[in-house]
């Protein structure tokens, strides 16, 4: 078993004693609570706070958390509720679709799926939540790219890897492919990612208007597909089922 990094252990050890005690901590009871020497204390909380994770106070010179810590802890929370918000829709969408539906969100240049409800049969189905998607071939990830800046540097830093015959890789079929998900709403992956699959999503906006997700269809070419194209039912059903989590979220109507 490989061994805990022992810097991490105590700045963890740190960050959870600024959570649980007095607003504010010296570094003298920094150091003593956690039975470390006030050097070793003072060089892990000079780290956190170059990284945002803890502040000190100019006039006390004691430290608190910092506003990194909520940023991160808001996203967290974020994922959360774009979940709850999307449990009933997503439910339904897979009834009336006869197909799997995914919800996914950008996370470390890639799609991560944090809720799949299963196709409504009785075939044996794997759980995909906490998988990863690639952004540049996937239904989700082109949606991801298509509306989030963010997603749209990373597809473009990453290797775009061809999984099939037709996965676009070329940074201009690539942009043209992003410019037509935003003209028509959603994006397609008919046999980019896996042989045989296809998928269509469509973004999922906060009160904000910035895109926190997206929610996709996925099943076999034969269902999903009619006459080499995505059957227009599942691409309006989709749509339908992104605003409608959208609304939910305060983004009002699309």
């Amino acid at each position: 078993m490989a061994k805990n990094i022992q810097s991490l252990e105590r700045a963890a050890a740190m960050l959870r004693l600024l959570a649980g005690g007095e607003r504010r901590l010296g570094l003298s009871d920094i150091a003593s609570s956690l039975g470390l020497a006030k050097g070793t204390a003072h060089g892990i909380l000079r780290t956190l706070q170059a990284e945002g994770f803890v502040e000190q106070d100019d006039a006390s010179g004691r430290y608190q958390l910092g506003a990194e810590l909520l940023r991160l802890g808001n996203s967290y929370l974020d994922v959360h509720e774009l979940r709850a918000r999307a449990l009933v829709w997503t439910d339904d969408l897979a009834r009336s679709s006869g197909e799997s539906v995914h919800l996914g969100v950008l996370h470390q240049h890639g799609v991560l799926i944090v809720h799949h409800v299963f196709r409504p049969d009785d075939s044996r189905q794997v759980l995909e939540v906490g998988a990863m998607q690639p952004l540049h071939s996937t239904a989700l990830g082109k949606v991801l790219v298509a509306y989030d800046p963010v997603a749209h540097s990373e597809a473009l830093e990453v290797d775009r890897k061809p999984f099939t015959p037709r996965t676009v890789t070329e940074l201009p079929e690539f942009e043209e492919l992003l410019n037509l998900t935003r003209a028509r709403g959603w994006a397609a992956d008919v046999e980019e990612t896996w042989e045989g699959v296809a998928a269509v999503a469509a973004p999922i906006h906060d009160r904000r208007r910035m895109p926190v997700g997206a929610v996709a269809i996925t099943g076999a070419v034969e269902r999903v597909c009619n006459g080499g194209e995505l059957r227009s039912e599942l691409v309006a059903a989709v749509r339908d089922c992104a605003r409608a989590v959208s609304r939910d979220l305060g983004a009002g109507r699309f």
